[in-house]
């Protein structure tokens, strides 16, 4: 064999590095990967739709009982269930799972034309912290880990706030953080309201009725989600012009300021329904979501 043919041989070889990233990719988009994400869907509409479920008890009973309408109180409801510690542990799982697919969106790229662009990963790799967290407080919890129980959000963000305060140019973190919690809001509800999850649906694989109700879902879900961010996203900017780690609210005391207007509970269960239609949502993105 001449020289040049021996060049043209190797260069038709990919590297050992690039066959090894070829590899991951394909994994990453593998039907392992996808099994994953969908049970992290699952478990996401678990969590909203038992922080809805919390709120309109909230709405209709003098303080709820004494549960909180957050992550920890939708924990603690769990756990007094028959076989709640192994509820528990299937949840923690399936919502690492969660995590662990937006990790492989970060790595490898979302499915759709744009998925590969910077701003997608960087968003995927935020997404994979979150969800690593909530999967981790969950797992915690499972082991008796009390920290993570209820009303445990909002000692954390008042916690937080007040630690941050006293830094230098504390209130102009704190604004800054929470002016950004308002416009994560904001978009989260714009982008439901213009229907965007459209394009991460299959949605021609649904019925006219399923279309119907997924859409009804998806707006008023996406939408009551983006306004209780955008709530606590302003509580904090609160707390930062006072100077009290106090008006900082998390997911609970944000909930139940929506009773304290002069609508009264029924905001609150305008919300609550909203939560669990998030959750049912998020069902319908375990069915029918482009992995």
């Amino acid at each position: 064999m001449n020289l040049p043919s021996i060049r043209r041989s190797s260069r038709r070889r990919p590297s050992a590095t690039l066959r090894g990233k070829r590899k991951a990719r394909k994994a990453a988009k593998g039907r392992s990967v996808a099994t994953v994400a969908r049970a992290g869907f699952v478990g996401r509409g678990v969590l909203y739709l038992l922080v809805g479920a919390l709120a309109l008890r909230i709405a209709f009973s003098d303080g709820g009982g004494g549960r909180q309408a957050d992550r920890g109180g939708a924990m603690a409801e769990l756990a007094d269930k028959p076989f709640g510690n192994v509820l528990l542990w299937t949840l923690g799982c399936a919502l690492a799972g969660m995590a662990l697919w937006r990790l492989s969106e970060a790595l490898f790229g979302q499915a759709g034309p744009d998925g590969d662009s910077a701003g997608k990963r960087a968003m995927a790799a935020v997404r994979c912290v979150f969800y690593g967290f909530v999967a981790y407080s969950v797992l915690a919890y499972a082991t008796g880990d009390e920290g993570s129980g209820s009303g445990a959000s909002d000692r954390n963000t008042q916690d937080a706030t007040a630690k941050v305060l006293d830094w230098p140019g504390g209130q102009w973190i704190v604004a800054a953080a929470g002016v950004g919690v308002i416009v994560a809001g904001l978009w989260i509800a714009g982008r439901a309201l213009l229907r965007k999850f459209h394009k991460r649906l299959r949605m021609s694989e649904m019925s006219q009725r399923v279309r119907r109700g997924v859409d009804a879902l998806g707006v008023s879900g996406g939408a009551t989600r983006g306004a209780v961010f955008a709530a606590a996203g302003g509580f904090a900017v609160a707390a930062a012009l006072k100077h009290k780690p106090g008006e900082a609210k998390g997911m609970d005391n944000t909930l139940r300021s929506f009773a304290d207007t002069g609508a009264g509970p029924w905001l609150l269960v305008l919300v609550a329904v909203g939560l669990g239609a998030f959750g049912l949502f998020s069902w319908a993105n375990a069915r029918w979501r482009k992995l």
